[in-house]
């Protein structure tokens, strides 16, 4: 897609349009991310970045990634502790 033209309000607020929106899945809103790049700014969606982190621990981690969630995590720390 080539670049479009916004504006940024005084205020800070911009309107991104609905064909970029909908392009990753914005078109009714949602949560981002806005991250600084040297002078670029980047907007992603969270569920973009969760993926990432996902593929990212998944390479690290490869066959061992299986109960590496928080949620394993907390469920090994209560049976430690149920066993003190």
């Amino acid at each position: 897609m080539k670049p479009v033209r916004a504006k940024v309000s005084a205020s800070g607020e911009m309107t991104i349009p609905l064909e970029r929106r909908s392009a990753v899945g914005l078109e009714h809103g949602g949560d981002v991310l806005v991250e600084l790049d040297g002078r670029d700014i980047r907007i992603r969606t969270v569920a973009e970045a969760v993926a990432q982190a996902q593929a990212i621990t998944r390479q690290l981690l490869g066959d061992r990634s299986a109960g590496a969630s928080v949620d394993d995590f907390l469920a090994e720390r209560r049976k430690e502790a149920e066993r003190e």
